[in-house]
């Protein structure tokens, strides 16, 4: 991270801890809630189907800079399913960093060929072994890691939602981050209940042996780009919510923290680390302070 973005987090970390501040710091444009599969735990793909074209997508870009956003992600759908005439993701990209954001990153299925040196971190969604990952997303994985294999930059983070299918498979995907050319880390959630995926969420008992896990995995050396000190709050959902620091636009829609919000009682169940992560450190938590701090400087 250049010296120059590390000072303008810090600062608005400060001024948004000393004053109570709600303003955002990032932000995710939905390109396209467009898809290629229909993953069991998912239920934001296909809805519309529709591309959102290159000027609606930069005005929202710009609408997100002039509050204040400087961390922008770009999500779906897919995103490498975005296109606008000769337009690709990569202009999405290149046009958010000559627009000023200091980061951005991309999230993706991983099923399409990796070349987008340009964004600070690609979250690859990667939701176990081979047989798990399968059963969840199709049969991708072999193809997912080829895809990894030759990707032209070493910027891919692995991205698991944790569910009842795969959660035995966390020191696995934690190996094959460390181990695998590149990736440089892996970010970790819990299955976020929505009304049509419930029976995939873990129980309480579940989540604290999968904190142990990961816990146990930093331990050794594991490349996991979470926060120990934020495990105790997401086991219990005891983190406040939403994030207001936080805000997705799609369609020229703005929500606070995510497009759950609008699911009545989602928020209470919420299994997104960054969340409580985000949370607590913008509510002075000084674990998760210095816990970030030596995690960001160290991944991005």
């Amino acid at each position: 991270m250049k010296l120059s973005s590390f000072i303008h987090f810090a600062s608005f970390g400060i001024r948004t801890i000393l004053f109570h501040k709600k303003e955002a710091i990032l932000g995710t444009v939905i390109v396209t809630d467009k898809c290629n599969l229909s993953c069991k735990h998912c239920s934001v793909n296909n809805i519309t189907a529709i591309v959102h074209p290159y000027e609606k997508i930069k005005k929202e870009m710009e609408t997100l800079y002039n509050m204040g956003v400087r961390i922008l992600f770009f999500c779906g759908g897919e995103t490498f399913l975005w296109k606008d005439g000769e337009k690709t993701l990569r202009d999405l990209v290149i046009e958010a960093k000559a627009m000023g954001f200091l980061i951005v990153n991309v999230v993706t299925n991983g099923t399409f060929p990796i070349d987008l040196p340009e964004a600070d971190l690609i979250l690859l969604s990667l939701d176990g072994d081979r047989t798990r990952h399968n059963i969840i997303r199709g049969n991708t994985y072999d193809t997912i890691m080829k895809n990894i294999e030759n990707a032209t930059s070493d910027n891919i983070c692995f991205y698991m939602a944790i569910n009842k299918i795969n959660q035995k498979a966390i020191p696995l995907v934690c190996m094959t981050a460390k181990n695998m050319k590149n990736v440089r880390a892996v970010s970790f959630n819990f299955h976020t209940p929505y009304p049509d995926t419930k029976e995939l969420a873990l129980t309480k008992e579940e989540k604290a042996r999968c904190c142990h896990i990961i816990s146990r995995m930093i331990d050794k050396g594991a490349p996991v780009f979470n926060l120990k000190s934020a495990f105790p709050y997401l086991i219990h959902n005891q983190f406040p919510t939403p994030c207001h620091q936080c805000v997705v636009i799609e369609n020229g829609k703005i929500s606070t923290c995510g497009r759950c919000i609008d699911v009545p009682g989602l928020c209470e169940e919420c299994g997104y680390f960054f969340v409580a992560e985000y949370t607590l450190l913008f509510r002075g938590h000084p674990g998760i302070i210095l816990e970030m701090l030596k995690t960001y400087l160290k991944y991005i």
